[in-house]
């Protein structure tokens, strides 16, 4: 394994070139929401060079809406491909999904940006623009881990599925398409931007509005209405009450860095219509966490009591209850066990090539892991490089010497997870 490992990481670094020149034409390209395509034409224009078994194809909105986890606001995938190629193994070994997406938050304020937000540029060591790090950088590791173990002749038994996906940043339509298409594997591995550590736990999250309702009146005999604003206060201390429960049970040790493990955020507040007016609604919108051991039904259950609990403690509630909805993005919570064969391999891989441990914790957000460990009953691990610290934010980057390694580490877990193929 020594021997392989030299040989895949000075390939590696002698081929880097390459690599940076694909992740920065993926930058360059700006695949937000329905603009996916051109940068989905660079994939596949990838994987045809390294000979994969190539299916495009534009997700069925309609069959996907059969499904209770699709969430999306699209009315149509038109001109937004999935991209699924696959490295045929032969056979006997374990198969392995390397699952990306392709889309990208919207770049914001341009003036926050020190350059084009899509420029692609490199400084000191790293490639900026939006995407570089969310996850663009992680789907450059993944082809460029394959494309050196192909180069350095060694083919393995078990498949190797690469998925880049559309919809990620909305809710995981993509994933979803593709798992519902039939695509399983004994394992997968998603390189979003963890900053190199092994995140086997996930929280899910959903979107809530709560609208909250009053008695106009004017101003002046504010006594005659009743405020939604001084009702909605109460909604928003339950909730904060309701924060700080859920995150009393949360023990587990791979939390213990994050101050609040499964947040509960009011993110907006709209409410009133004049200042000489007691107002009568308030609506306020927010994000749920979900922790990696509970269902998406079991958070929106807990969340219902707790307000139908405050509804019930306000004389004016019980005959007004807040109206409780969720819309919107929702992300599925994941978990397999820390000692899991996946987890195992990937941690070898990391040992090999940092000589240290590596460090093992929960993600503090969603990903599309949830679907493939809930729908796709496939083990998931969420491991890449680049960090959240600068996804979604002006001036995003991604260190090319993080996206090199994560490419060696998981060209070494795919040997040990799928096996290599010596009878040739």
């Amino acid at each position: 394994m020594k021997d392989i490992q030299n040989q895949l990481h000075q390939w590696i670094l002698k081929n880097q070139d390459q690599a940076i020149q694909l992740l920065r034409r993926l930058v360059q390209e700006a695949s937000t929401q329905k603009n996916e395509a051109n940068a989905q034409a660079l994939i596949i224009e990838k994987c045809r060079q390294l000979q994969l078994e190539l299916d495009i194809w534009e997700p069925d909105i309609e069959k996907l809406r059969q499904h209770p986890y699709f969430v999306s606001a699209r009315t149509s995938f038109r001109n937004s491909p999935n991209v699924v190629a696959i490295w045929k193994g032969a056979g006997g070994g374990r198969s392995l999904i390397l699952n990306s997406h392709i889309d990208v938050v919207p770049e914001g304020d341009t003036q926050q940006w020190k350059d084009d937000p899509y420029s692609g540029q490199i400084k000191e060591g790293k490639v900026y623009g939006r995407g570089a790090s969310d996850m663009k950088g992680g789907t450059a590791s993944l082809l460029l881990a394959i494309e050196a173990l192909q180069s350095l002749g060694i083919k393995l038994k078990g498949n190797v599925i690469f998925q880049s996906v559309i919809e990620e940043e909305s809710g995981g339509a993509g994933t979803l398409a593709a798992v519902l298409r039939g695509y399983q594997a004994d394992g997968a591995i998603i390189p979003e931007p963890t900053n190199m550590k092994l995140f086997p736990k996930q929280q899910g999250s959903l979107w809530f509005r709560l609208i909250v309702s009053g008695k106009s009146a004017h101003g002046g005999t504010r006594y005659e209405g009743v405020s939604a604003i001084e009702k909605a206060s109460l909604i928003l201390a339950r909730i904060q009450q309701l924060e700080t429960e859920r995150n009393q049970r949360m023990v587990d040790p791979l939390y213990e860095n994050i101050p609040i493990p499964i947040p509960i955020n009011v993110g907006t507040i709209h409410g009133g219509t004049w200042p000489s007016s007691v107002p009568d609604c308030v609506v306020l919108e927010g994000r749920m966490g979900v922790a990696p051991n509970e269902t998406i039904e079991q958070a929106k259950q807990e969340m219902a009591r707790a307000i139908h609990e405050c509804n019930e403690q306000d004389e004016w509630l019980r005959e007004h209850p807040v109206q409780l909805k969720w819309f919107g993005a929702q992300w599925l919570p994941s978990e397999i066990e820390p000692t899991h064969p996946l987890m195992q391999a990937l941690s070898r891989s990391y040992r090999h090539v940092k000589r240290e441990e590596p460090v093992i914790e929960a993600a503090p957000w969603g990903t599309d892991g949830g679907l493939l460990t809930q729908v796709g009953k496939i083990p998931t691990v969420v491991f890449g490089p680049g960090t959240t610290a600068v996804a979604h934010y002006p001036n995003e980057y991604i260190e090319i010497s993080q996206m090199l390694e994560a490419a060696e580490m998981i060209a070494l877990t795919m040997i040990d997870w799928c096996e290599m193929d010596t009878s040739v």
